[in-house]
This record gives structure tokens, sequence and C-alpha cells, in this order.
């Protein structure tokens, strides 16, 4: 057996053990190239995806990773459609009230909010959106971590999203930490209408997230687990919220 099966099945079971989900219906494949694992594939939500990753760096020896894993969309979107929605989100937003929103639209800058002028004062930015089979980019700089999870959250919120590659840069520089990954994961689910913010408890430890509380229904008990992988914590979600009818 090649060594990425080897690794390919451990991380399966695991992820299978972890999340309760079958992979037969999105097949998801491993490769060495270069000194590089390759991870490429579909899983059904942006959870699957990051456990699944997650779960990968465990297994693979200190190899580096390629993430070309994507979510489903379903229905599919456009990409031109899917840039769209995702401007009208951030330019709606109130924590991106200050932000120059830009779209980079067949290799063309197009500015849809503000001036480029404007993207380096005190208290803006600007995010440029660029979307390529359904993988949505993000550049530019904003003025805070919370601002850049944010950005992601927003990307990963619209339907037809597969993947959010976030290079946002922060000026200034800040360093990151638990507190900071808790208060934007407490606006993130006081933001989302689908679920109930004040039934949750969030605790995070070196970067691992973990929510407990109890909430109406299962999915909204799995809503709450998509939105706290969107943030991109390198130390994972543990989901203890239980269901209470």
């Amino acid at each position: 057996m090649q060594r990425s099966d080897t690794v390919l099945k451990q991380v399966v079971a695991a992820f299978e053990r972890e999340s309760h989900l079958k992979l037969h219906h999105h097949p998801v494949h491993l490769s060495f190239d270069d000194g590089a694992l390759i991870v490429t594939g579909e899983v059904p939500d942006v959870a699957s995806k990051k456990r699944f990753l997650q779960l990968t760096r465990l297994h693979s020896n200190g190899e580096r990773l390629v993430d070309q894993l994507r979510v489903t969309a379903n229905p599919p979107v456009a990409d031109g459609e899917l840039r769209t929605h995702i401007c009208e989100r951030l330019a709606q937003a109130v924590d991106f009230r200050n932000c120059v929103i830009c779209a980079r639209v067949k290799g063309q800058l197009e500015v849809l909010r503000g001036t480029m002028d404007e993207a380096g004062n005190v208290g803006s930015g600007v995010i440029e959106i660029t979307v390529k089979d359904g993988v949505v980019t993000l550049t530019g700089q904003v003025i805070s971590l919370s601002h850049k999870r944010l950005a992601s959250v927003t990307a990963w919120w619209v339907g037809g999203c597969r993947d959010v590659v976030n290079l946002l840069d922060l000026v200034p520089v800040e360093a990151d930490g638990d507190g900071e990954i808790s208060d934007v994961l407490h606006l993130v689910l006081e933001t989302d209408p689908r679920v109930r913010a004040e039934q949750i408890t969030i605790n995070v430890e070196n970067h691992r997230i973990t929510l407990a509380g109890w909430v109406a229904t299962e999915a909204e008990r799995r809503q709450a687990e998509q939105d706290a992988w969107c943030l991109d914590a390198s130390g994972g979600v543990v989901n203890r919220i239980q269901v209470r009818a």
C-alpha cells in the first residue's frame, strides 16, 4: 500500500469517529508530490473540510500540506454571482463600514465602494474579492484579526462558496490569542440569525474552541459549529452543545 493510501485510511477513520459522517459520497484523495501532501476532493460543509485537514496534519508526519479540498456547492453558483453577493454582504456589514470594497473581474480591479486613496486611512482598510471556480480569495488589509476572521465568515455564509483563501494583511500587526478568538466568535454567533447565542457558551484554550450549552434543534447545533470552524482557529472545534426539545 502506498504511503498516501495509509495516511488517507487513518485520516478517514479518525474523521468518521469524530464527525459521525461517512465520506462514501464525498471522495477525498491524498497524494505526495515533491515533499508535499496534496489533499483533493469534496466534502459536504466547512466543518468537514477544516476537520479533515486538521486530522491530515496530525497523521502526515510534518509534511507540507497543500489544500485543494472543496466544499460541495448545492446548487452551484456562477463565479460572478458569488462575487457580487459577497461584495454586497461585506458592504452591508457594520464592521466593514469604513473599508474600501473592491472586486477583481476578468483581471481588472473594480472599486465598488470608496476610493483607493481612502484605503490607508486610520480606521479604514481595503478588501479585494476574487472568485474562481467557487474559491473566494480575499486580499488587501484590515485593522484587526477580528475583521480578518469576520471577512472569512462573511464569505462562507454566502451560498455557493466552495473555499475561502484569506490573504488579508493586518495593519497594524496584532498578536493572536484565545481571548481574540473568543471575542470574535461571540460576535459571529450574535450576528447569525440561525443560532441563539445567549444559550451557547464558548471556551478557547490554545486556540481550541469548545462550544457548550443547549439549543432547540440539531440544525442549530450544527450551525454553531460551522460558524466556529469558519474562524480558522488552528486548534479546532469541539461541539458539546446539547439539543433540548
